[in-house]
């Protein structure tokens, strides 16, 4: 039946994808299957979860997490890295000297 299938073409896979979902019954079986496998999958993601926490072992969730603070932390020291580089660099500038007094007027006084 598979080889039939895949000896019938792309063309002729559609064409019946099509026909048996216009069919509301199909279409709704169809729904409903795909319903339960997405259910399905939720539970043995939360299940799977759960052994890894059992077993002490970081789950996808836990490394997203650590991530997320990872990442924040890098912007934290990016941020402070660029103000630390402003002072350096403010610091570095000769400072303006004001122009002196001339001698004489200050003698004068």
């Amino acid at each position: 039946m598979l080889s039939w299938i895949v000896e019938m073409g792309e063309a002729r896979l559609v064409q019946l994808a099509e026909e048996l979902l216009a069919n509301p019954t199909m279409a709704e079986t169809f729904s409903a299957a795909l319903h339960r496998a997405a259910r399905t999958k939720g539970q043995v993601d939360r299940n799977m979860q759960m052994l890894l926490g059992l077993l002490n072992v970081p789950s996808k969730a836990d490394y997203n997490r650590l991530l997320s603070k990872i990442e924040s932390l890098q912007g934290s020291l990016v941020n402070l890295n660029i103000k630390l580089d402003r002072l350096l660099a403010s610091r570095e500038r000769p400072k303006r000297r004001r122009p002196e007094k001339p001698r004489a007027a200050q003698a004068g006084s």
